[in-house]
């Protein structure tokens, strides 16, 4: 029953990573329709980048304003924060009726989906069981590449409308619903974090949502876990962070994982392929419309390979095997696709260019299969509850700016080293596996608070007596509740 309800909150939670996912993926189309070009005046290449620069700066601002803000409010007032400003940001991109009220617009909803990215797997992993955190939290990532399937159908879809403004105003219209869906179910139903309404001082409040959410356990055993995940906190809290200087003194194994793992996805060079995928596939001689089509395979593969392992993988198998099997793949892949297309760019070899395409396609598949979901919420579990806001905030911060570089350079390195550029990825992979080999501990199956002895940190032990405590406090509170019941 408990992984039902866990499991039905968290599909509501990924609208915010599904919003990543979409309103990212949906510039690549927009900009691309004739009638969005001539609509925004014909721009200057400098002003089209312009529409994916602003928008990866605006998620650098929204994940640092996480880093600030995001424990003072908690996870869900900030999420429903997020959630008001997405919406005025995508309805300014609809409405928009030149190119500097787009630009705005893009600013806008980038704010809020740098920070919903990275605090949605937080709040999941926060309310997951051990047994299940790779499935509950995992649907975060599984948001991020449903959304990009659905913004690339939609994109090709929309482009067989008629001329005008609906082939771009319809998709990014799509987008307005959904955060003020998401902002509802924020205000009814959705439980607050338990371990973040503890580090707030809300004890009673966060013992209610805890066994609210582990409602399959018998009464020993939920209490047993709430007071061994109370005393933790107490305890780390007895070591409040101040400075960054303190965080990265006492944490700092932790904080340098959760921000390795971040940046390392970006120099995978996965955003680098998918932005500019349309472009390797025009350089291997491939339609116009085809490339369209083969476009929306490649999201369809992202989704459905991470949905997969995410159900069948993450727990199952653990987070540390699927970032050491993710890396080591996409190595071999990435030195594939460029053997591929050296041998038949220039050629009219049509198997041949199939297989290169191929690369592209293994590469989706490997990447979303074992990374994607697994380093967001890696990235969140690795950190004490102290951190937990503050550090995903700087990851994720440090991905897109990584991302900013990367994928700016595409189009002049594929221009000058051509298929070259994927070796850049492969040094770069290949120095996070031997990272992630010799620093990444696993944290499968254990909880949030056990997680601190991977990386030698002090676990509190909790005595019998400290539970049967906690037990009478919930025994006294039902016998009040029954009581007032009868009267």
């Amino acid at each position: 029953m408990s992984l039902w309800y866990t499991f039905g909150i968290a599909l509501f939670a990924a609208i915010g990573t599904f919003l990543f996912g979409f309103d990212t993926g949906i510039a690549t189309t927009t900009i691309a329709h004739q009638s969005w070009i001539s609509y925004m005046g014909h721009p200057k290449p400098a002003l089209t980048g312009a529409v994916v620069a602003v928008y990866i700066a605006g998620e650098a601002v929204g994940a640092l304003t996480q880093t600030v803000i995001g424990d003072r409010l908690g996870r869900v007032r900030f999420m429903q924060m997020m959630c008001v400003i997405v919406t005025i940001g995508t309805i300014v991109q609809t409405a928009s009726i030149n190119l500097p009220m787009f630009l705005v617009g893009r600013a806008i909803a980038g704010t809020a989906v740098g920070g919903m990215v990275s605090t949605v797997p937080i709040y999941l992993s926060e309310i997951s069981s051990p047994e299940h955190r790779g499935l509950i939290g995992g649907i975060s990532g599984c948001g991020i590449s449903f959304g990009t399937m659905m913004s690339n159908w939609v994109g090709m879809a929309c482009g067989y409308a008629p001329y005008g403004a609906t082939q771009w105003r319809l998709p990014l219209g799509l987008q307005i619903p959904w955060g003020i869906i998401m902002f509802i179910g924020l205000a009814t139903f959705m439980p607050n974090s338990p371990r973040q309404l503890i580090r707030q001082g809300k004890v009673e409040q966060a013992r209610i949502e805890y066994i609210r959410i582990r409602r399959e356990l018998d009464n020993y055993a939920v209490q047993e876990e709430f007071a061994l995940m109370r005393a933790q906190i107490e305890y780390e809290m007895m070591r409040e962070i101040k400075s960054v200087r303190e965080m990265f003194y006492l944490y700092r194994h932790r904080a340098l994982v959760s921000i390795a793992v971040q940046t390392m996805t970006s120099l995978t060079g996965v955003n680098v392929i998918q932005y500019y995928q349309t472009i390797l596939y025009k350089s291997l001689g491939i339609p116009s419309a085809t490339i369209l089509a083969l476009a929306g395979v490649y999201g369809t593969l992202a989704f459905l390979s991470n949905a997969i392992t995410t159900k069948y993988l993450t727990d199952q198998w653990g987070r540390r095997k699927m970032i050491l099997t993710g890396l080591s793949g996409i190595i071999l892949i990435e030195i594939y696709a460029a053997v591929m297309q050296r041998q038949f760019q220039n050629t009219d070899n049509q198997l041949g260019k199939g297989f290169a395409v191929l690369g592209i396609y293994l590469f989706v598949v490997t990447y979303y299969g074992c990374l994607n979901s697994t380093t967001w919420l890696y990235g969140a579990e690795v950190l004490p509850i102290a951190l937990r806001s503050k550090i995903m905030g700087l990851a994720a911060a440090s991905h897109f700016v990584v991302n900013v570089g990367i994928t700016e350079a595409g189009p002049s390195a594929f221009a000058k080293i051509r298929e070259n550029y994927y070796y850049v990825f492969v040094a770069c992979t290949l120095f996070f596996l031997v990272i992630a080999y010799f620093y990444f501990p696993e944290t499968r199956h254990k909880t949030l608070e056990e997680i601190a002895a991977s990386f030698g940190d002090k676990v509190v032990e909790v005595s019998d007596r400290d539970v049967l405590a906690e037990r009478d406090v919930l025994d006294e509170k039902a016998g009040i509740e029954r009581l007032e019941k009868v009267t």
